[in-house]
């Protein structure tokens, strides 16, 4: 029997909230999102499997999790790996909300009393508060003309899973059983290994570079370039990414100790498994 035949139909979820991407639909791929024409996309509340998808830590950790519940809940999402990094907390948040509210529960330490404290935080403010970063900005140096994207979610989480397998390598280093030399070349390699996964994962920030001669796209030319670019012109690059990920994380909230009377920023996690917890 098909979906379109069952009786039970007109009782299958429905949308719970509709959302403006910030990207407005900007930098996806062709085929890979069906955007409406007010822009504004259907969330559907998680389904059980959905949860039970976002609990599995192999897949929460290579991000096939996230895949998932997102193409689950938005259907007009058809390939959720193309989704531009400065979508990805407003997708997040929107299936929070669509599934069980818009309350969410934290806990707070105030950095003053150290005293630790329950609130509740109002997540449509939060989805309000997002914004995209301006990617028309470009970055002249001398004759070259330095044009920005947003990298991919697949790409993001790519060079995430490689540096921190990079970075669980040195931090077992110190506690291996080789000699003292031996761990400072590991050591060395290590972090030369870190910096070809900045730089290899800067690549996919650059939507161009024009010379007077020619416009470049390609990602190897480009990566070949970060490479042996002089180091002021690679940190302004590095410095101008870093700012257009910091654009599009989430504000810090703004918190008051109910010991104290401190006030003080608290930020908020979004792609965890607790973040995907009912509220009791």
């Amino acid at each position: 029997m098909s979906q379109t035949s069952n009786p039970l139909r007109q009782f299958f979820r429905q949308p719970a909230v509709y959302i403006k991407l910030p990207s407005d639909g900007q930098f996806w791929p062709e085929k890979s999102i069906n955007m409406t024409e007010n822009r504004e996309l259907p969330v559907l509340p998680m389904t059980a499997i959905d949860e039970i998808t976002y609990r599995t830590p192999d897949a929460l950790f290579n991000g096939q999790a996230v895949i998932s519940v997102i193409q689950s809940c938005i259907p007009a999402i058809k390939n959720a790996w193309d989704m531009p990094g400065m979508d990805t907390n407003a997708v997040l948040v929107a299936i929070r909300i669509a599934s069980y509210g818009h309350g969410m529960g934290i806990s707070s330490t105030c950095p003053a009393c150290k005293t630790e404290q329950e609130y509740e935080i109002d997540l449509r403010s939060v989805l309000e508060s997002i914004q995209a970063p301006d990617y028309t900005f470009i970055l002249t140096h001398g004759d070259l003309e330095i044009a920005f994207k947003p990298a991919s979610y697949q790409h993001q989480n790519t060079a995430n899973q490689l540096q921190f397998d990079e970075q669980r390598n040195i931090r077992a280093i110190p506690d291996s059983d080789i000699p003292d030399s031996e761990k400072i070349k590991k050591l060395n390699a290590a972090l030369a290994r870190i910096t070809e996964l900045t730089v290899d994962a800067m690549k996919f920030n650059i939507a161009s570079i024009r010379t007077p001669q020619a416009l470049v796209t390609e990602s190897e030319y480009i990566q070949e370039f970060l490479t042996n670019c002089d180091r002021k012109l690679f940190g302004q690059i590095r410095d101008r990414v870093i700012a257009f990920r910091l654009q599009s994380e989430l504000a810090p909230i703004k918190m008051v100790c109910d010991n104290c009377a401190n006030e003080y920023d608290q930020g908020v996690n979004l792609d965890q498994t607790s973040f995907f917890e009912a509220a009791s």
